[in-house]
């Protein structure tokens, strides 16, 4: 198989630009350690799937060769820029694009100066190390009309197309856990999970994963995207469930920690 890792991480900015905050540099110290297994790995790319890229019309596919610029993100663009780098790796990027249409899924390739590479695209790659010339990126876009069935489609559809040119690939969903945060002004150092209940979904969903039991994993993400509001539905998850198959190993959970309420965790799925 070419899959060599696979890591479920946030895509929220603040472990980033607020490592001052606990819990928040905890989960900047996670995401390098998943960057350091991710890189120990060998992948010729990184195959990325992040909840904030958002899309309609098609499944979209950044083809450019390099993405460059200075984001600030929407939310919290009063903690400061991310600047970003990131390489992809067009041929393979272009064969998903190709692939898509001869599975009847309408899909373009992006490739032009300026386009808005989203926040958890830009976080993940910075804190774990991938994107750079030596480790592209192929990042498909989150088309809201697809379900959690398509994703997964998507991302064996982008693992084979990485076995048909006999590459190494790591796997990596961009996204959070519950998604309820607060909406009225926090002290930051008093973060917290924003309900209780959100807390016990996040760690029991957390479990199923260390555990490494797929079926059940998929049987359970219905209930926790309903009652813990979940970031997309968890589609980010699901693009490692499609990638990985039934064979999924056993995480390790590197970090779990509150994001302005919401529920964040690095994840890390091991080897396969």
């Amino acid at each position: 198989m070419s899959i060599v890792s696979a890591f479920l991480v946030p895509g929220n900015p603040l472990p980033q630009l607020r490592p001052d905050i606990a819990p928040w540099g905890r989960i900047q110290a996670a995401l390098r350690v998943a960057g350091e297994a991710l890189a120990a790995s060998r992948p010729d790319c990184v195959l990325v799937y992040s909840t904030q890229w958002m899309a309609v019309l098609d499944q979209l596919w950044i083809t450019r060769e390099r993405s460059v610029g200075l984001h600030v993100d929407e939310n919290w663009h009063e903690f400061g820029e991310q600047p970003f780098d990131i390489a992809s790796d067009t041929a393979l990027a272009q064969a998903c694009v190709a692939r898509c249409l001869d599975a009847g899924v309408r899909a373009r390739g992006v490739d032009y100066d300026g386009f808005p590479i989203d926040t958890g695209t830009i976080t993940a790659s910075t804190l774990m190390g991938f994107g750079q010339p030596a480790l592209p990126v192929v990042i498909a876009a989150n088309n809201l009309y697809h379900d959690a069935a398509r994703t997964e489609t998507l991302a064996r559809l982008a693992v084979d197309c990485a076995s048909a040119q006999g590459k190494r690939v790591a796997v990596v969903g961009v996204g959070g856990l519950s998604h309820s945060l607060f909406r009225e002004p926090l002290a930051l150092e008093a973060d917290r999970l924003h309900s209780a209940s959100d807390d016990d979904w996040n760690r029991r969903l957390l479990a199923l994963m260390e555990a490494g039991d797929a079926q059940r994993l998929r049987d359970m993400l219905p209930d926790f995207a309903r009652q813990a509001r979940a970031d997309m539905g968890m589609k980010h998850l699901h693009w490692v469930l499609g990638a990985l198959g039934d064979a999924l190993p056993a995480a390790t959970v590197h970090a779990y920690e509150p994001l302005y309420g919401s529920g964040a965790a690095v994840v890390e799925f091991g080897r396969a």
